[in-house]
């Protein structure tokens, strides 16, 4: 069977039409100087949105390449049931960078960066915040793109510990917060819960873990707390953990 060749490209290159599309930038100098694909050749695209379309190569220019949209077809891998929102305590760049590559592979919907009393970092400014999520968020869509995903999951803006555990729950979400002390074990958790849960949003920790007055926060808004065991986990690894563990229970790894 051959591989396909993926590109990304958004819904807005897209011909209203939606009967031709653009790549542009990195993209298209990737089709044209990389694989050195001519007018003709086939491809898949996809939008980052769900969805993936079999393509022809039309027209090939310096820095954007048309593409003719042949059909639409089902991405490479499905998406997990489990809509699982993953938030990460802010954790040094090359840490922080390995959660999102890996969450994306492993079937999250959306990554939190949170900014939390023991955090690994502090951000200087909105500035410094915006780097950091356009570079998270390229590593998310490369990892979409090498994992066999048309959606691309969101990396938002780093929030406060307090507005997450604050925010006004959505209908049916499950919110667990995991933790080294006064939490129950995930399968005590689940025990207690939908079997067929499909929106959960887990919340990690940073090395340094929590402070009293961020778990009694979190009680007193309704998450649940959860520990993984009596190993120390670094919080990167925790992190996987944690989405490995989800998509297990509630998704689509088996």
């Amino acid at each position: 069977m051959m591989i396909r060749r993926r590109f990304y490209t958004p819904p807005g290159a897209f011909s209203s039409d939606l009967k031709s599309l653009t790549l542009q930038a990195e993209e298209a100098r990737h089709l044209r100087d990389v694989l050195r694909l001519r007018p003709g050749d086939r491809v898949h695209v996809f939008d980052g949105a769900g969805k993936e379309f079999d393509c022809s190569v039309e027209e090939s220019r310096k820095d954007t390449v048309r593409l003719k949209v042949l059909a639409e077809v089902a991405p490479v891998r499905p998406e997990s049931p489990l809509q699982l929102r993953l938030a990460v305590a802010l954790l040094k760049s090359d840490k922080f960078d390995l959660v999102v590559q890996k969450a994306t592979e492993l079937g999250v919907a959306r990554v939190v960066p949170v900014a939390t009393k023991l955090a690994d970092i502090r951000l200087r400014d909105d500035s410094d915040a915006n780097k950091r999520v356009t570079r998270w968020q390229r590593i998310a869509l490369e990892a979409s793109k090498q994992s066999g995903r048309a959606l691309i999951p969101e990396v938002t803006h780093p929030i406060s510990f307090a507005d997450l555990v604050q925010a006004t729950d959505a209908t049916g979400l499950l919110k667990l917060m995991f933790s080294e002390r006064e939490g129950q074990s995930l399968l005590e958790m689940k025990n207690r819960l939908d079997a067929n849960q499909q929106q959960v949003l887990a919340l990690v920790g940073s090395e340094g873990g929590w402070t009293d007055e961020e778990l009694t926060l979190a009680r007193e808004n309704n998450w649940g707390l959860v520990t993984l065991g009596g190993r120390t986990l670094r919080a990167e690894t925790a992190a996987i953990a944690v989405t490995v563990l989800l998509q297990h229970l509630y998704g689509d790894l088996v």
